[in-house]
């Protein structure tokens, strides 16, 4: 997996599907802004970035100033899902609940603004489950016949209780049971800005502060938060900018 990742890895692409990760090489030392906002270079020369699901492209990729690469963005089809069945009050929460909720996920931004120098993502992905695909990244969700936002991660569907592992090494860097709308959440930190986020657990075996290696349980798959059955929410992160988890290095190339 990781020949495999280091051969794609060895330039700047020419395309990037919306939600894709880039991970290329520049020569170490070198200074890159990913249009125009500076990106972290590796001591080998790694770099990160990613397209979000509504970018609309071309990304354009500048090297120490001079020389610059314009990626174009491949559009995707984005399904419509509809949810039923869900408690009203998640999908139209009262004021009270809402000003929970908006405190609530400043805190996960917070911690996705981490900046490491770790390359914890450079050995590849693993599936957290073995499990039915039953949401995917950006569909348009429905919830009881109301629209909101596209769906922000991947969906594995497994029985209450699963292990949940950690697809790449990291640092857990939240770790709370009982968040209103996503319940039991977990993120880990795989170096970069890029983080995995896992929602709806039943269990947590990680505290904020930990290191986990790649494959190592971190919890237990549930329905906790906005939730019809049992399942893991799994998403995905270039600092603020959400991907998709089925594009990621491993992960594309192997089935659950």
């Amino acid at each position: 997996m990781l020949a495999a990742m280091q051969v794609m890895a060895q330039s700047i692409p020419a395309t990037v599907s919306q939600g894709g990760l880039v991970i290329a090489k520049v020569t170490p030392g070198s200074k890159v802004t990913v249009d125009g906002k500076p990106v972290r270079v590796g001591e080998d020369g790694t770099v990160v970035f990613g397209a979000g699901r509504d970018e609309k492209g071309p990304l354009t990729v500048s090297i120490n100033g001079r020389s610059s690469q314009a990626i174009r963005v491949l559009p995707r089809d984005w399904p419509i899902e509809r949810v039923n069945g869900v408690p009203p009050k998640t999908v139209n929460p009262p004021p009270d609940i809402a000003e929970r909720i908006k405190r609530e996920q400043a805190e996960v931004t917070v911690a996705r603004d981490r900046d490491d120098d770790r390359e914890d993502f450079t050995h590849g992905f693993i599936w957290p489950v073995q499990g039915r695909i039953s949401g995917r990244f950006g569909n348009q969700r429905i919830y009881n016949g109301d629209p909101k936002a596209p769906h922000s991660g991947m969906d594995i569907a497994v029985p209450q209780g699963t292990p949940v592992k950690a697809p790449a090494s990291g640092i857990v860097t939240f770790a709370k049971p009982d968040l209103y709308l996503t319940g039991g959440t977990i993120l880990i930190d795989h170096g970069f800005g890029l983080s995995s986020n896992f929602l709806h657990l039943s269990r947590l075996d990680v505290r904020v502060g930990e290191r986990v290696a790649q494959g190592q349980v971190i919890g237990a798959a549930g329905m906790t938060g906005r939730a019809t059955g049992p399942h893991v929410h799994w998403g995905f992160n270039w600092f603020g900018v959400r991907l998709d988890p089925l594009l990621l290095p491993g992960i594309e190339r192997a089935a659950p």
